[in-house]
């Protein structure tokens, strides 16, 4: 059932038997009521700030935040994972001296969805393609799959962020594009098309769309309420509390050892989505840190209550 028909139908369950009777009588037609959002005169991202007075750059823009708008269930669920995966992202970020406005450039890719996996194979919240994740060290294997692996993944997209801007000049919203549509490509179009910045451009749909995506992302996630997202500390999904033990040799069963750890294997999986297989062969000596959820971090009655975004809950 679609959303117009659903909100069609409590429109007409909240009638009185007098209103359903005169509106069959008359055959009136109930209709919601939707509101467009309002579209800023500019928007900053990155530190940097864009004009909206170009109908081109209003129009994207628009597109995207109506889009998120009412595509209700992807953007609620944003919200909701980013109290538990913003902590863990955003310190990683700001230890190699990118922006905290990154998060949402994840956030476009996957949803916050750790356990992602695209129609082109590309994975994990920062959605690595195998042979680009292996390029910026990220271990790639029937076992192991980093790209899973929230921190290691988000020091590997700094490095990919780091190495375009310096080849865009600082220009975030090509480093963006070029993160959808690939440095090579956005380079060369830059240069066939004589313009300065990725905007500017001529390109396929999606990557056209896409920086005006995260800027759209990035507007309602800062204050959702502004946007009609009314959720509690208790709607939020809840950072876990976690051990990192050391793994330096080989795991004949994570089964086993998620047991002698005092958890599930579910659990282990769920915490530690990178383990790819039910055991680990490790030749090289390798150290692996994983995560082991505390016991009272996996309940809804004893996980602590942390919002990352005070923003995100009340009025």
């Amino acid at each position: 059932m679609t959303n117009r028909y659903v909100v069609l139908l409590a429109a007409i369950l909240m009638m009185s038997p007098a209103e359903l009777c005169t509106a069959q009588t008359n055959s009136s037609k109930v209709y919601s009521s939707t509101v467009n959002p309002s579209i800023p005169q500019s928007v900053a991202i990155c530190g940097q700030t864009i004009s909206l007075d170009l109908l081109d750059y209003a129009e994207r823009y628009d597109r995207e935040l109506t889009s998120l708008l009412y595509t209700h269930g992807n953007t609620l669920l944003m919200i909701k994972r980013a109290n538990r995966y913003f902590p863990q992202m955003a310190p990683v970020l700001r230890a190699n001296g990118m922006p905290d406005d990154l998060l949402y450039l994840a956030c476009v890719e996957s949803t916050l969805n750790p356990r992602a996996m695209s129609p082109a194979k590309a994975a994990g919240m920062w959605q690595f393609l195998a042979s680009t994740a292996k390029e910026y060290g990220l271990e790639v294997n029937d076992e192991v799959d980093e790209r899973y692996n929230i921190e290691k993944a988000t020091a590997a997209a700094c490095r990919y962020f780091k190495k375009a801007l310096a080849r865009y000049g600082g220009s975030w919203t090509s480093v963006m594009a070029a993160y959808n549509g690939g440095m090579t490509r956005i380079t060369k179009q830059l240069d066939a098309q004589l313009a300065d910045d990725a905007l500017e451009l001529y390109l396929a749909d999606e990557t056209q769309r896409y920086p005006f995506r995260i800027m759209a992302t990035k507007a309602i996630m800062e204050n959702p309420a502004a946007y009609g997202f009314r959720l509690t500390a208790d709607d939020l999904h809840l950072p876990r509390a976690v051990d990192i033990l050391e793994v330096k040799g080989s795991v004949e069963s994570w089964a086993e050892w998620a047991r002698e750890h005092g958890i599930s294997y579910r659990d282990l999986r769920e915490e530690n989505p990178w383990i790819r297989s039910p055991k680990l062969t490790n030749k090289t000596g390798k150290t692996y840190k994983v995560r082991v959820p505390m016991k009272d971090g996996l309940s809804r009655s004893t996980a602590r209550k942390a919002v990352y975004n005070p923003k995100w809950i009340g009025k």
